[in-house]
């Protein structure tokens, strides 16, 4: 699914050069769920923009389904991210007025898809998420942190992706929520789908498969899960 070879990334201020990724190699199988997990500054939130295209390597090679990524022009790369990778991030990015089927169904709209076909893809992404149905129609600004998150978990999951790349999901939630959270990510795990989840936190890196550990900019460690921590909804 992913395969990522000496992945570099480093930036230009004035005449100084900041690397920030220092040869970063590791594979991604379907069905896999992993944590990138790093303190501040280690490169993780930088790994998780390329892995979304949303940056590109300095050097290194990036498949992803097989494809070099770095051959990619603007508009396949953003054919990518529309319909290939699905992003749920720490803010949960939600229009606030807008109902929970209607923020879900925004990503469809851009694709051209009948209003009616949109809101039932929306409705089943949700119960996907484990989003109460009773919720479907209050706006956003109406629900929970743990809510929102459903929401923009079920957005991810409207077009089918390939992968999930969720980046400090529980970042702004509670302790309860986020093993709420956590627990939705591991049932769309257990039912085939494929997820990267960029955290700082070892206990909720223990809920994936599988953790990289991160440290200015190198792998420091690549582990399965032993004891994996299970969450319940």
């Amino acid at each position: 699914m992913i395969s990522v070879k000496d992945i570099t990334k480093t930036y230009h201020q004035g005449r100084e050069d900041i690397p920030v990724l220092r040869g970063i190699s590791f594979d991604v199988k379907p069905g896999e769920f992993v944590a990138i997990m790093g303190p501040s500054g280690s490169g993780k939130s930088t790994m998780m923009h390329i892995l979304g295209c949303l940056d590109t390597p300095t050097s290194g090679t990036y498949l992803l389904d097989g494809r070099d990524v770095s051959t990619l022009t603007d508009e396949e790369l953003a054919d990518i991210r529309t319909r290939r990778i699905g992003f749920v991030f720490q803010a949960f990015n939600l229009l606030p007025r807008a109902t929970a089927v209607r923020n879900v169904a925004l990503p469809l709209v851009y694709q051209g898809i009948p209003k009616n076909e949109r809101e039932d893809l929306a409705k089943d992404a949700l119960r996907a998420a484990g989003f109460d149905e009773s919720r479907f129609h209050n706006r956003s600004n109406q629900l929970s942190g743990g809510q929102m998150q459903r929401v923009a978990i079920a957005r991810a999951l409207v077009n089918d992706p390939a992968v999930l790349l969720a980046d400090e999901p529980t970042g702004n939630l509670d302790t309860k929520t986020g093993e709420i959270v956590l627990a939705t990510f591991q049932k769309l795990n257990d039912e085939g789908r494929t997820i990267v989840l960029i955290t700082h936190e070892q206990d909720v890196a223990e809920h994936a498969q599988r953790v990289i550990h991160l440290r200015d900019g190198k792998i420091m460690d690549d582990r399965r899960v032993e004891h994996r921590r299970v969450a319940t909804l």
